[in-house]
């Protein structure tokens, strides 16, 4: 799923967040690292198109459109703004200093719950939210009082919070700990300083081959079902009315990646293990079935919309999202222009 990180949850309040995350309805005290981004005319004025991106395998797909410039045809070349923490991706994509941010379907949803102006317009990666606990935790019971480690406002944090509401517990039932980016979470619980974590792939695979014992207790499929939503493509609002045509081409170019990584996966990896993904090519040969590309994530709008009741659980936003919240339109124009690749997609809605 996209870049995991809680350095900014150390001084975290919910309300603050909801507050400063509202990019066009209220200033942001943007860091000034993150200020000195922000360039005098907008992003989207140029074919260059601005973007953040995660480190799980649902970004893969955005990985190979930007490495093999594969909206290079349609005019457009992909940029990536490189952050520390998925915190300042969210912060920055909600503020404008991006055109475009592989996101969690949460941390959107905070942002589209404060009021930014941002849409849903495509998809990125399903599956693959995993929960891993130690040799002797078999079970939502066995959590009880131990250690769990994830991220906050994070598909990773929801899937352990549904795990728990599933099985009849609550997160006061587990010590929750919060950590800083997917390798640090990783080697915590290899090193065994957590019972449990919430991680996405390759690294919970990597967390699993490399603990004695170690086991997973869920793959999010018990919980929602098969290919459910984790990260998508979402785009501010301003870019989509002013430069529709770009947003079509990265879109596109999401559309081959994914046929490519379908059809030669190996060679994928090749590229982009080292490159982008921090783990042995073993371990993300092994996991690289469990979090595939999908692209065209129509059918994961209602599974989103649910997934804010948790949100609000857990403080996170005031409402549930709703269909303002998703533009399909452009990946709706898309496929019409290229039946011939959507067709050739293992995994999309109309399958």
């Amino acid at each position: 799923m996209c870049d995991r990180d809680g350095t900014f949850y150390k001084r975290f309040n919910r309300r603050n967040f909801l507050k400063t995350t509202a990019a066009g309805t209220t200033a942001l005290a943007l860091p000034a690292h993150l200020a000195a981004l922000l360039s005098p005319k907008p992003a989207f004025a140029a074919t260059t198109v601005k973007a953040t991106h995660g480190t799980g395998f649902c970004n893969m797909g955005i990985f190979l459109a930007k490495e093999r410039h594969l909206a290079a045809a349609d005019g457009v070349e992909i940029e990536f703004v490189v952050t520390p923490s998925n915190t300042e991706i969210t912060t920055m994509f909600g503020a404008g200093l991006v055109d475009m941010s592989m996101i969690p379907y949460s941390n959107f949803m905070t942002l589209y719950d404060a009021g930014a102006p941002v849409k849903i317009i495509a998809g990125g990666g399903v599956g693959g939210c995993i929960i891993v606990a130690r040799e002797g935790i078999n079970s939502a019971e066995d959590l009880k009082g131990k250690t769990l480690g994830t991220f906050q406002a994070d598909t990773l944090e929801v899937l352990p919070y549904d795990y728990l509401k599933k099985a009849g517990f609550t997160f006061g039932d587990v010590d929750i700990k919060y950590l800083n980016t997917s390798p640090e979470l990783a080697q915590a619980f290899i090193a065994g300083a957590l019972d449990a974590i919430c991680h996405i792939e390759p690294y919970a695979t990597e967390c699993v081959r490399s603990r004695p014992g170690a086991k997973i207790l869920s793959d999010g499929s018990d919980v929602y079902g098969a290919n459910y939503s984790d990260c998508v493509l979402a785009a501010r609002t301003p870019l989509i009315e002013e430069n529709p045509a770009a947003v079509k081409a990265v879109i596109k170019a999401l559309l081959v990646a994914q046929h490519q990584a379908e059809t030669d996966r190996q060679a994928a990896l090749n590229e982009m293990v080292g490159l982008y993904y921090k783990t042995s090519m073993e371990a993300a040969e092994n996991a690289q079935s469990k979090q595939p590309l999908m692209a065209d994530q129509r059918n994961q709008t209602q599974f989103i919309i649910d997934r804010g009741q948790s949100m609000m659980e857990l403080g996170y936003v005031k409402k549930l999202p709703d269909d303002g919240a998703f533009d399909w339109s452009l990946l709706e124009a898309v496929i019409a222009e290229n039946q011939e690749l959507y067709a050739s997609l293992q995994l999309k809605s109309a399958a």
